[in-house]
């Protein structure tokens, strides 16, 4: 059965409640604690206002002022997380398949989703190998020109609006971190509507001379992925696998 895909109606948000969640959202992969100041360059709030932000946020525990005046996430966001992990099914798709994707490539194995004007690393598996891109899981990177954000952008009006698509995979280097390659495909989900970008990434100089080795694997993760979400994505990645056969 179709979906009907309805747009969000023209309601404005509560500006104090925005600014607790640009607070909460200013903390980013690997910062433990931060102080005051850090989260008033981060956020552009002043810091008087980030104080009273804090309280209420202490309260709901998102938020935990430590004994240094430095700030740092709270239980309830690993709560939050626990449950959406628990009731996101794309979860339950998407994991084993970048686990064997990761297995029969040995390279860092990824599904990106858009998230506004940034993509998000949203499950990954890295590469056995001591040299490899480590990339957790919730890393928000730019919509730039590399494999996994051409594709989200290309395909963001799919299937309404079907551009003529570049060569599957999308091979890029260099583009968001230097000396790092990725080769991408897009997954098409229920309604044909695009999930996001399957991608394995690491460093050039083993991607590049690798591609012939890599191209096959990836191409059919992607659409075994795409079946399983009940995409219909044959037309996109029968010619590509005919070619990397």
């Amino acid at each position: 059965m179709a979906t009907d895909f309805k747009d969000r109606p023209a309601l404005e948000g509560v500006a104090a409640l925005e600014r607790g969640l640009l607070l909460l959202t200013s903390f980013k992969q690997g910062d433990g604690v931060l102080g005051l100041a850090e989260l008033a360059e981060r956020t552009g709030l002043v810091k008087s206002t980030i104080l009273r932000l804090a309280v209420s946020l202490e309260r709901y525990n998102l938020l935990v002022r430590m004994p240094d005046g430095q700030y740092q996430l709270g239980s309830e966001v690993a709560r939050l997380n626990s449950i959406f992990r628990e009731g996101n099914d794309l979860e339950r798709h998407v994991q084993p398949v970048l686990a064997k994707l990761a297995f029969d490539t040995e390279e860092t194995a990824t599904f990106y989703v858009r998230q506004g004007d940034v993509r998000l690393c949203l499950f990954r598996v890295n590469s056995p190998s001591n040299l490899r891109l480590d990339v957790q899981p919730g890393t928000q990177r730019p919509l730039d020109g590399s494999a996994s954000a051409q594709l989200l952008l290309l395909f963001e009006s799919w299937p309404d609006v079907k551009p003529e698509l570049p060569p599957l995979p999308i091979y890029t280097s260099g583009v968001t971190t230097p000396h790092v390659a990725s080769l991408s495909v897009p997954v098409i989900g229920h309604g044909d509507r695009l999930v996001g970008a399957l991608s394995i990434a690491g460093p050039e100089v083993r991607l590049s001379g690798s591609q012939k080795r890599l191209v096959l694997p990836l191409l059919q993760a992607g659409l075994n992925l795409c079946r399983s979400l009940g995409g219909n994505a044959e037309a996109i990645y029968r010619v590509p696998i005919a070619l990397a056969t």
